[in-house]
C-alpha cells in the first residue's frame, strides 16, 4: 500500500493556521482516508500524526469551529489529538452542547490541567459544565487572588456585566508623569488584549479616569496623568444590564470600559470581544428560542436527545393543529358546497402566518434593544393594525381578483379579500400582543413567539374566511 502524501496547508495567522474551507477540506479528507481496522495500525499512525501536527498550528478558536462540523465519532478522534495546552481554550470557544460532550470524553486531571491557563473569567463560563468534584479541585488550583476574582464573576447573574468582565487590566496613579508610564509599560512581555486605555486609580482603587493610549503617545512626557487624563468617561456595574452594555460598546465604539463597585473601586473591565461573544450566544438563543429549541442541542446530538429537546413544542403544535382541524371540521357543509373553499383556505392562513412572523420579528429585536416598553404596546397595535388594513385591501384585493375570475364568482373575490384583511389584523395584533404579554409576564418574549403567532393565524384565518364563506356565500 503506497505511503499517504502530507497535505501542506498554507496561510499562516501568528504562529496558527488561520481557519477556513480549505482547512476544513484538508482534515476531512484525512479523516476519510484514516483506516478503521486493526491491522493497518502503521498506516494509521501517520495519518494520525499528520492530523496532530495539523491541529498543533490552528489557533484554538478555529479548532472550536472545525469540530462544531464533525460526527461525534470524528470530533472525539479530533478532539484525542489537540495540544492539552489548548484544550481549555477551545472549551471556551465551544458551544454549550458540544463542551459538554468534550468534557465527558476528559478525565478528572486533564479537566482541572485544562482550566490552568485560562482568566478566572473564562473559568467561570466552563464551571456550570464542570461536576461538582471537579469544581472544588479547579477552585484549590487557583492563588488566592484568582479565587476572588472566579467568585466575583460566579455571584453575577448571565444577562449582567460582571459575568463578562475580566481582571487583565493595567493601573497607573494621576500623580506620576507620561515619561514613567512608558517605562513601566516597557516592563510587560505583552499588554493585555483590547488595551486601548489606562485606568488612573488612587491607592485605595478609586477610579479617577481613564488615559488613552493616543493621548499618552502625543502628549509631552513630562507631563503628569492627571492632566491629560479622561474624567469624563463611561463607566459600568457588576450588577448592570449585559445588554445596555453592548448597546453602549456599539453607540460609542468602545474596545473597553471600566467596571466599579458602589464605592467606586475599579474591579475589573469589560472588553469588546466579550461584548461580541454575548451578542452572539444572545442573537443565537433568541433565534433557537423563537423555534421553540434549546441552545443544549447539538447539531450531531444523538436521536434520544434530540427528541427530548423538540418534543415540548411538537406537542403544542399538534394541539393547535387539532384546534385548526376542528375549526375546518365545523365548516365541512361549506366545504362540500363550495369546493374552491378548500384550494383557497390555505392561502389565507399562510399570508397572514408570514405578516404575524414579520411584526413578531421586528417587535421582539425591538425589545432586545430596548427601543420598545410595555408603555408602547398601544402605538404599536394602532400602527400594525393600519399596515394590516392597507396589505389586505391592497393584496387582498388583489387575490380577490384572481379567484373572482378563476371561479367566476365576485362574491367569493369579496369574501377572499375581507378575510385577508381581518387575518392580517389579527396577526398584526397578536405580532404586538405575544411578544410584549410575554414581557410584562417577565418571560422572554422570543420564546415560541413565532410558533405561536402561526397557530393563531392558522386557526384564526380558517375560521375568518369559512365564516364570512358561510354567512355571504350560502344564503
Amino acid at each position: 500500500m503506497p505511503e499517504a502524501k502530507e497535505t501542506p496547508i498554507e496561510g499562516t495567522w501568528t504562529e496558527h493556521i488561520c481557519y477556513d474551507k480549505k482547512v476544513h477540506e484538508v482534515i476531512r479528507e484525512v479523516l476519510t482516508r484514516l483506516p478503521r481496522h486493526p491491522g493497518a495500525r502503521e498506516q494509521r499512525d501517520r495519518q494520525v500524526e499528520e492530523l496532530r501536527d495539523n491541529l498543533s498550528r490552528m489557533h484554538p478558536a478555529d479548532i472550536a469551529c472545525l469540530l462544531e462540523t464533525m460526527p461525534p465519532e470524528d470530533r472525539l478522534l479530533i478532539w484525542g489529538l489537540v495540544d492539552p495546552k489548548d484544550e481549555g481554550e477551545v472549551l471556551i470557544e465551544a458551544s454549550d452542547a458540544m463542551r459538554e460532550g468534550l468534557l465527558d470524553a476528559m478525565q478528572p486531571g486533564e479537566i482541572v490541567a485544562a482550566t490552568e491557563n485560562l482568566d478566572a473569567d473564562e473559568i467561570a463560563d466552563l464551571l456550570p459544565d464542570l461536576p461538582s468534584g471537579i469544581v472544588e479541585d479547579v477552585f484549590r488550583s487557583l492563588d488566592p487572588e484568582e479565587r476572588e476574582q472566579l467568585r466575583a464573576v460566579m455571584s453575577c447573574a448571565e444577562d449582567e456585566v460582571g459575568s463578562l468582565m475580566d481582571f487583565d487590566m493595567v493601573t497607573v496613579r494621576e500623580d506620576v508623569t507620561l515619561e514613567t508610564v512608558l517605562r513601566y509599560l516597557r516592563r510587560f512581555d505583552q499588554l493585555p488584549d483590547q488595551t486601548d486605555q489606562l485606568f488612573v486609580v488612587d491607592r485605595q482603587e478609586h477610579l479617577h479616569g481613564v488615559l488613552p493610549f493616543n493621548r499618552l503617545l502625543i502628549s509631552d512626557p513630562d507631563m503628569e496623568v492627571g492632566a491629560v487624563m479622561v474624567t469624563d468617561r463611561l463607566v459600568l456595574r457588576p450588577d448592570d444590564k449585559a445588554t445596555d452594555a453592548a448597546q453602549a460598546f456599539e453607540r460609542y465604539d468602545l474596545v473597553s470600559a471600566p467596571v466599579v463597585d458602589k464605592e467606586n473601586r475599579l474591579v475589573g473591565r469589560v472588553t469588546v470581544d466579550a461584548v461580541l461573544d454575548f451578542i452572539r450566544d444572545r442573537s443565537e438563543a433568541d433565534l433557537l428560542r423563537q423555534g421553540g429549541l434549546s441552545q443544549d442541542e447539538d447539531i450531531f446530538a444523538p436521536v434520544p436527545a434530540a427528541l427530548k429537546n423538540r418534543w415540548k413544542w411538537l406537542a403544542i403544535n399538534l394541539c393547535t393543529a387539532f384546534i385548526a382541524s376542528r375549526v375546518i371540521h365545523g365548516f365541512r357543509e361549506s366545504i362540500m358546497q363550495i369546493v374552491a373553499l378548500a384550494s383557497l383556505m390555505p392561502i389565507v392562513a399562510a399570508i397572514g402566518g408570514n405578516a404575524g412572523n414579520q411584526t413578531v420579528t421586528m417587535v421582539v429585536r425591538a425589545i432586545a434593544l430596548g427601543q420598545v416598553t410595555t408603555a408602547s404596546y398601544g402605538r404599536l397595535v394602532r400602527k400594525e393594525l393600519s399596515v394590516a388594513v392597507v396589505n389586505g385591501l391592497v393584496w387582498g384585493g388583489l387575490l380577490g381578483v384572481v379567484a373572482g375570475m378563476l371561479y367566476q364568482d365576485v362574491n367569493l373575490g369579496i369574501v377572499m379579500m375581507a378575510a385577508m384583511t381581518l387575518n392580517l389584523m389579527l396577526a398584526g395584533f397578536m405580532g404586538v400582543t405575544i411578544p410584549i404579554g410575554m414581557l410584562r409576564m417577565g418571560r422572554d418574549p422570543a420564546f415560541g413567539s413565532s410558533m405561536s403567532i402561526t397557530a393563531w393565524t392558522d386557526s384564526g384565518g380558517f375560521f375568518i374566511f369559512l365564516a364570512l364563506a358561510t354567512l355571504f356565500l350560502l344564503r
